[in-house]
């Protein structure tokens, strides 16, 4: 498969193979359900029943404008994040806001995206700036890179991280730990909850105790801290806000 990041929940994508491309989005369908999905080149029947059953939002062989990276915005939110500029950081956020939902609307308009899809996006984005804004206060911090092995990474407050945990990498967090990606490193959380996914060959280590890995069967779990006892609870597809 050959793929392309757009600028904000667009991902395209061009059909090689039918049974890769099915076990492809089975893999990674938390990953590309609120996303719209571009397809390039022939589609057959399989594939299209296939998406409509899922079910994935897609067009094929539609063409939209490239615009800023996900990435790159992220990297725009965090520069200057000091403890003396929130307000300021704040206003900025607005503005980024600002510019996103220009971004969007000119995407609608100029490709024939469904309104209903687009103003959805437009409401996620808002909620997910209005609450990382509310939380630099909190030390909030949300990185997008890959923690390669040898690499200790300490973190005054909360994380959030868009990225993987390779095997030999440790993490260290005093607050609370969301990352989207597996880890099969090593976390040292004491924060009151954690949303992973980990590998056998992870190492988890929550307010001092040691987690074991069969109880998190190689899917998306939250791990809370009530009353001094720790919950392990899958998160079901409607749960999930990256932003909570």
């Amino acid at each position: 498969m050959k793929n392309r990041q757009y600028s904000l929940k667009v991902f395209e994508t061009k059909v090689d193979d039918e049974a890769k491309f099915i076990d492809f989005f089975d893999t990674n369908y938390m990953l590309f359900k609120d996303h719209l999905i571009l397809i390039r080149g022939e589609m057959s029947d399989k594939i299209e029943t296939y998406l409509d059953n899922k079910p994935l939002k897609f067009l094929h062989n539609k063409s939209l404008p490239i615009g800023r990276s996900r990435k790159a915005l992220e990297e725009e939110f965090k520069m200057g994040m000091t403890p003396n500029n929130n307000v300021e950081e704040c206003s900025s956020l607005k503005e980024k806001f600002k510019l996103l939902e220009e971004e969007l609307k000119a995407l609608e308009i100029e490709n024939g995206v469904n309104q209903q899809i687009a103003q959805s996006e437009i409401l996620k984005v808002k909620s997910e700036i209005e609450e990382l804004s509310n939380k630099l206060d909190n030390n909030f911090t949300v990185l997008d890179t890959i923690i390669r092995s040898g690499r200790e990474l300490n973190i005054d407050g909360d994380l959030l991280l868009l990225n993987r945990v390779n095997s030999g990498a440790t993490i260290n967090t005093t607050g609370n730990l969301i990352i989207t990606q597996v880890v099969e490193g090593a976390l040292r959380c004491d924060g009151n909850f954690m949303m992973i996914t980990v590998s056998p060959k992870a190492n988890i280590i929550f307010n001092g105790v040691e987690v074991d890995n069969s109880l998190l069967e190689n899917k998306l779990n939250r791990i809370e801290l009530k009353n001094r006892e720790i919950f392990i609870t899958p998160v079901i597809k409607k749960e999930i806000n990256w932003a909570s």
